[in-house]
C-alpha cells in the first residue's frame, strides 16, 4: 500500500474510531444508571475517582509506550479494554450490590485505562502517517471532518440513549411497529450499555483496520525506557515555549469550562429550564462541533497560537460573566458561548501540538495534554468545593441556589486571575519564538 493510500486509510478508521469510543450512548443517563441499579450517590463518586485515577497514572506512560512500541497496537489494545470495559457493565449482576459495586469499580479502573491507552496515540498515528506523505497541511481538513462526525455521534447518542432507557417510550415506539410490549423500567435501564458494547466492537474493527507508520524509534519497551520517554518529553515541552504556551492555556480555558459542565444542570433549573430539556441541551451542545471548525481554521491561519488562545480566552471570560448573570431562559446563551469555545480550543490544541511535536516523541507529548488537562480539571473541582465550604460557613443560613449563584459569579474573577498569571510569560515567549 502506497503511503498516500495509507494516510486516507488511516484518516478513515481514525474518524470511525473516535466517533464509536467517544459517543457513548449511557451519557445522557449515566448518573441515574448507576443509582437506579443500585449504587448509593457516595459509590457514585468514587466510581469516578476510580476512573479519573486510572488515567492520571497512565495517560503519559501509555503515551511513551505508543511511541516505542506502535501507536496502532495501543490503540488496538483500548478498544479492546472498550469492549472488557462494556461487558463488565452489561452483565454485571445486580442482586449482589457488594460484588456490584466493586466490579463496577473494575469496570471504572478499565475505562480510564481504555481513555489513556487512546489518547494521543490514534491521533499521533495520523497525524505522522498524513506526514510520511507529505500532506500534513491537510490535519485540519481531518480535524474538522472528526469534529462533524463526532458532534453527529453525540447527538444520535444522547438522543436515543437517553430514548431507550425510557421503558414508556420503548413500549410505544414499539408499538408503532405492532409489537406488544410491557417493558418496566428493570428491562430498560441496561439498554444503552448493550448498544454501547455493539459499538465497542465497531472499534475494535476500526482500530484493526488502521496502518502504522514506519518511524525511526527505538524499539527498548522496557520499564526504564519508557521512563525515560516520558522524562525526554516532559523536557522538550518546558524548553519549547509554544507548545508549553499551548498547553498552559489549554487547561486554564478547559479547567473552567468543564467544571461548569459537570454542574450545570444546577444552573439551568436556576435559569428555569425545564428537566426534560435537558437531553435536548446536551444534544444541542453536541451540535456545536459543527461551527467549530470553521471558526478554528479562521483563528490558526494567522498563525499566532497566542491571538487564538487569547480570542478563546475572551469568550471563556464573557461565557462565565454572563453566568453570573443567571437570566431565565436567555441565560442558556452563555452555556453555549462556553461549548462554543471548548470545541474551537480542542481544534486548535490538536493542531499546533502536532504541528510542532517531535515524531518521535508525539504519542507521549500529546498524552501530557491529556494528564494535564485531567489534573487542572480535578483541583478546580477542589477549588470549587473548597470555596462553596467557604461561602457557606460564612452564612449558614443562605439558600443553596444563593451559594451557588455566589460561587458562578467568583468563576470569571478566578479564571481571569490564573490566566493572567500563567499565561502571561509564556505567550510572551511564544510571541519572541515566532518573531
Amino acid at each position: 500500500m502506497d503511503l498516500s493510500a495509507a494516510a486516507d486509510r488511516n484518516v478513515r478508521w481514525f474518524i470511525v474510531f473516535r466517533v464509536v469510543f467517544n459517543a457513548r450512548f449511557y451519557y445522557p443517563v449515566m448518573a441515574i444508571l448507576f443509582l437506579d441499579l443500585g449504587l448509593s450517590l457516595e459509590q457514585y463518586a468514587l466510581l469516578n475517582v476510580a476512573w479519573a485515577a486510572a488515567i492520571v497514572l497512565l495517560e503519559v506512560p501509555s503515551g511513551a509506550m505508543a511511541d516505542l512500541v506502535g501507536r496502532r497496537r495501543l490503540v488496538v489494545f483500548a478498544s479492546f479494554l472498550m469492549v472488557i470495559e462494556m461487558l463488565i457493565f452489561a452483565f454485571t449482576p445486580a442482586s449482589n450490590l457488594s460484588l456490584m459495586f466493586w466490579l463496577f469499580f473494575l469496570n471504572r479502573i478499565v475505562s480510564g485505562a481504555a481513555e489513556a491507552a487512546a489518547s494521543g496515540a490514534d491521533e499521533a498515528l495520523v497525524y505522522d502517517s498524513l506526514k510520511q506523505s507529505g500532506r500534513e497541511k491537510e490535519w485540519p481538513d481531518v480535524l474538522s471532518r472528526l469534529a462533524r462526525w463526532q458532534s453527529g455521534g453525540f447527538f444520535f447518542a444522547m438522543i436515543l440513549g437517553a430514548a431507550m432507557y425510557d421503558p414508556n417510550l420503548v413500549n410505544r415506539a414499539l408499538s408503532i411497529f405492532g409489537i406488544p410490549s410491557s417493558l418496566t423500567a428493570a428491562d430498560t435501564v441496561r439498554l444503552p450499555v448493550y448498544l454501547t458494547l455493539m459499538s465497542s466492537v465497531v472499534a475494535v474493527i476500526a482500530a484493526v483496520r488502521l496502518h502504522e507508520p514506519d518511524l525511526d524509534t527505538t524499539k527498548n519497551v522496557s520499564a526504564g525506557a519508557a521512563f525515560a520517554e516520558v522524562v525526554a518529553a516532559g523536557r522538550w515541552i518546558l524548553a519549547t515555549p509554544v507548545a508549553l504556551f499551548v498547553i498552559l492555556a489549554t487547561i486554564c480555558n478547559d479547567s473552567v469550562i468543564r467544571m461548569f459542565l459537570t454542574i450545570g444542570a444546577q444552573y439551568y433549573r436556576l435559569i428555569q429550564i425545564p428537566e426534560a430539556a435537558f437531553g435536548i441541551i446536551g444534544s444541542t451542545f453536541a451540535l456545536l462541533g459543527y461551527a467549530a471548525p470553521p471558526i478554528a481554521r479562521k483563528l490558526i491561519a494567522r498563525d499566532s497560537p497566542a491571538f487564538t488562545f487569547a480570542v478563546i480566552s475572551t469568550a471563556t471570560l464573557l461565557g462565565l460573566i454572563g453566568l453570573g448573570l443567571v437570566w431565565p431562559y436567555a441565560g442558556l446563551l452563555f452555556p453555549m458561548l462556553l461549548g462554543l469555545a471548548m470545541s474551537v480550543m480542542g481544534f486548535a490544541t490538536s493542531y499546533y501540538l502536532n504541528q510542532i511535536a517531535e515524531p518521535a516523541r508525539r504519542a507521549t507529548i500529546l498524552s501530557f495534554r491529556g494528564l494535564s488537562i485531567n489534573l487542572a480539571y480535578g483541583l478546580v473541582g477542589l477549588l470549587f468545593a473548597a470555596l462553596l465550604r467557604s461561602l457557606r460557613a460564612a452564612d449558614a443560613s443562605a439558600a443553596d441556589d444563593t451559594l451557588f449563584i455566589t460561587a458562578l459569579r467568583w468563576m470569571p474573577w478566578f479564571f481571569a486571575s490564573v490566566a493572567a498569571l500563567v499565561l502571561a510569560k509564556p505567550a510572551l515567549n511564544a510571541l519572541r519564538r515566532q518573531s
